[in-house]
């Protein structure tokens, strides 16, 4: 396992400096809206960022974890009118990724985002993401209405059944994220169905292939459990051993379940040295890279709070080799 980043360049100074800092494989989407993503578009994103030195691991796929009409494969989530051209538009570019040489691509099946709520005060007066039910309206509509759960899940097998033996031929992995946070059944509208454990566990062995698994957040998993750091390690051991994992996102969070506040690695609920042991136990073989990170102050201050998570997780690669 490497070092890895899912923070997009700004411009190529950038890229200079991510490998300055030691950061040798990157999550990187090409310029343009996806339906330009050609295969001569996608060859030439990958040698570019190669000319840094830098190699290009995985991108996103169209659907991100934003919902409604900012998704622009809405309809793959709403089984809309144009979801089959849709998934035809995410399989071409799975086929144009393993020819481009890229071996892995990131997606959602996010119905709701991710709800927060107000940041919160950390460490010398950062700002940080929280939330707390207790301070949500439960009844609040989602941005897509109300969908039951069963509804969710055949859409979900539906999706799978085409793209999982496409990225299967081309052996390209995909990696899909966990819903951010768990909430409880109902809550916007729907149920959250990569929200748990059990969920995720269901999820994995739908269409059962070794190139469909998960972009397996840390922080996010934590959020599902009612004790984090106790519980965090037979999660990791259960997708780890089955060759789930094909992403970390190596985020700490300082709460539980329902109640809780990102924070940077050193500090919170998980002992992140511990996690990155487990995770070298199961031979996890890919990039883990910082997801979230708190605002702090400062002229650049996400480039700086991503700095300071290359470091920390540069050492404790180091540390559990």
């Amino acid at each position: 396992m490497y070092l890895g980043t899912q923070l997009p360049a700004r411009d190529d100074s950038d890229y200079i400096v991510m490998k300055q800092l030691g950061v040798d494989h990157v999550s990187a989407d090409p310029p343009g809206p996806w339906t330009d993503w050609t295969l001569d578009h996608l060859i030439a994103h990958r040698k570019h960022v190669e000319s840094f030195g830098i190699t290009l691991d995985m991108l996103q796929l169209p659907m991100p974890s934003s919902p409604g009409d900012r998704n622009p494969c809405k309809d793959i989530l709403t089984a809309g009118p144009k979801r089959d051209e849709q998934i035809d538009g995410i399989c071409q570019l799975i086929r144009n990724c393993a020819k481009a040489g890229i071996p892995s691509v990131k997606y959602n099946f996010n119905y709701i985002g991710i709800p927060r709520t107000p940041m919160e005060p950390g460490r010398g007066g950062s700002r940080n993401e929280a939330f707390r039910f207790d301070k949500t309206d439960p009844d609040e509509p989602g941005p897509l209405g109300v969908i039951p759960e069963e509804v969710i899940w055949e859409r979900v097998a539906y999706f799978l059944s085409r793209v999982v033996p496409v990225a299967s031929e081309v052996k390209v992995r995909l990696a899909c994220h966990p819903h951010d946070p768990y909430t409880p059944p109902g809550y916007k509208g729907v149920s959250r169905i990569l929200g748990t454990v059990e969920g995720m566990k269901r999820f994995v062995s739908l269409h059962e292939s070794p190139w469909h698994g998960l972009n397996f957040c840390i922080g996010t998993v934590a959020e599902m459990l009612d004790d984090p750091d106790g519980e965090i390690d037979d999660v990791i051991r259960w997708f780890g051993t089955r060759g789930k994992l094909f992403n970390i996102h190596y985020r700490n969070i300082r709460g539980h379940k329902l109640s809780f506040m990102e924070v940077f690695p050193d500090e919170g609920s998980l002992d992140m040295i511990r996690v990155m042991q487990v995770l070298r136990e199961v031979d996890y073989r890919y990039m883990v890279m910082p997801d979230h990170a708190p605002t702090i102050d400062g002229r650049d201050p996400l480039g700086v709070s991503f700095a300071f998570c290359y470091g920390y997780i540069a050492a404790a690669l180091q540390a559990c080799r």
